[in-house]
């Protein structure tokens, strides 16, 4: 009896040994049991290695397509965007020079003529196109009568400072003669200027008078019922007109205005407007001493260039 009591607590102790193991194993194979179930939910079941670690497979939320992956990516030229350009006015074209647009004396030629030379010619010629009547064919004018200054000086010296005027003006000049020892008839410079294709002939000249109190100045024009050149009276009178006017609103001279005649072969030859201009009489004192001044040579000469400025507006 005493020998069962001595073995129990043996046994107990051997009974909670094998509880305790029992135990343990439950718990291991439990244990293996999870780990296994978790790594068959993440690893292929058909390529699990036997040696392969868990692996979590990443949650991918886009949709997988089937297209195959070209081996060459093509070049994408882009699209340009059109932008909406902004409506612009109109630009307007550049304003014309008016200047130039006011310029009369563009493409105009005006052929002058210094009447006179240093020796007359006496040969008689006929005064106009199939005229009978003659004259001689070139005087050498008068002379200052207190300057002693002939008249184809005195002309010449006015016809090439209006030349000068007219170029810096922007005309084309035409020169019948620039020297005084020249042999020109009248019918010849008025033949001279037709062919030239001047617009306007002016011929240069000054005044004489047996009355030595009589001044001013003057143009001469054919008339409108000149025999050989009525056609072009209304030209050389508008001319003769502006011409006159102007220069005596220069000088201040007496205007003794245009004044037609109709025996000047230098007048009834032409196929242009033309217009003698008187500028003063060389028989008065007073106006032959200012007509050799520089000063009133360029009245003078400002005064014809005005004039025909004035032609042409």
């Amino acid at each position: 009896m005493k020998t069962i009591i001595h073995r129990i607590p043996v046994m107990l102790t051997l009974s909670l040994i094998l509880l305790f193991s029992l135990t343990s194993c439950s718990k291991e194979e439990n244990s293996d049991t999870m780990i296994e179930t978790i790594t068959t939910k993440v690893v292929s079941p058909t390529e699990q290695p036997s040696t392969a670690l868990p692996i979590v497979a990443p949650v991918v939320h886009s949709k997988i397509t089937s297209t195959p992956i070209p081996t060459k990516i093509p070049t994408v030229v882009p699209t340009a965007v059109p932008t909406e350009t902004p409506t612009k006015s109109p630009i307007a074209p550049p304003k014309a020079d008016t200047a130039a647009q006011d310029d009369v004396s563009e493409n105009h030629m005006i052929a002058i003529d210094a009447g006179h030379q240093t020796k007359g010619n006496n040969e008689k010629e006929p005064i106009g196109p199939g005229a009978t009547t003659t004259k001689p064919k070139v005087s050498s004018g008068t002379k200052g009568t207190t300057t002693g200054v002939p008249e184809y000086k005195l002309n010449l010296v006015i016809a090439l400072k209006v030349k000068k005027e007219l170029i810096h003006r922007g005309y084309e000049v035409y020169m019948l003669r620039e020297k005084n020892d020249v042999n020109l008839s009248n019918r010849e410079r008025a033949e001279m200027a037709n062919e030239s294709g001047a617009d306007l002939f002016i011929r240069i000249h000054a005044d004489g008078s047996e009355n030595s109190s009589v001044n001013g100045t003057s143009t001469l024009y054919p008339s409108k019922n000149n025999p050989y050149v009525s056609e072009l009276s209304h030209g050389s009178y508008t001319l003769s007109k502006a011409i006159v006017d102007a220069m005596c609103e220069r000088t201040g001279a007496k205007n003794r205005g245009a004044i037609a005649r109709d025996d000047m072969s230098g007048i009834n030859w032409c196929n242009i407007p033309v217009s003698i201009i008187e500028m003063g009489y060389m028989s008065n004192k007073k106006e032959d001493k200012l007509m050799q001044t520089a000063e009133y040579q360029d009245k003078i000469v400002q005064g014809i260039c005005d004039g025909i400025d004035d032609y042409y507006n």
